[in-house]
């Protein structure tokens, strides 16, 4: 029967959180989270949910420490490769962004987000070489046409924690 309860008021804890969130309180859902880890320190779903949260709030070198330490311990998790390489990409470090994404991909090779993204920074790496290349070599007419046809502005999607 205790066991029980301890799942219950972890529910509790954790459904505390959502409501923060649901309702704009990203401060107060972090320090909430920070309450729980301090119980829980090695729980990765409150680890990864805490480095979604400090991304929200615009801490992305506190949100990228959160996922290179759960990423260490616990690299069998896709979701948190993927939110790295959102945040490597939302820096313009591409590579990096698409060898998370592909770390993802060994991870959880059915993993749909990763894919979407890593087709989003494949995307942002062709314009980058295409604009390179007529930079290079302006009279080169194959390249206008190849650039048009990239979208200006393909961005992964935010860092999520687990469905």
């Amino acid at each position: 029967m205790a066991l029980a309860s301890i799942v219950t008021a972890v529910r509790a804890d954790e459904a505390q959180v959502d409501r923060l969130l649901a309702a704009g309180e990203r401060t107060q859902a972090l320090a909430h989270l920070d309450e729980l880890l301090a119980d829980r320190p090695r729980d990765p779903q409150l680890r990864l949910r805490k480095g979604v949260v400090l991304a929200d709030l615009g801490r992305s070198a506190d949100a990228m420490a959160t996922f290179e330490a759960l990423v260490s311990d616990h690299p069998e998790i896709p979701e948190v490769h993927n939110n790295m390489a959102v945040l490597h990409a939302a820096e313009g470090r591409l590579e990096l962004a698409r060898s998370a994404l592909d770390a993802a991909l060994r991870a959880n090779p059915n993993y749909a987000l990763a894919h979407h993204n890593l087709g989003d920074v494949y995307a942002q790496l062709a314009r980058r070489s295409y604009q390179r290349a007529l930079d290079l070599d302006p009279s080169n007419a194959a390249l206008p046409p190849k650039l048009a046809s990239l979208p200006e502005a393909v961005k992964p999607a935010p860092p999520r924690p687990l469905p």
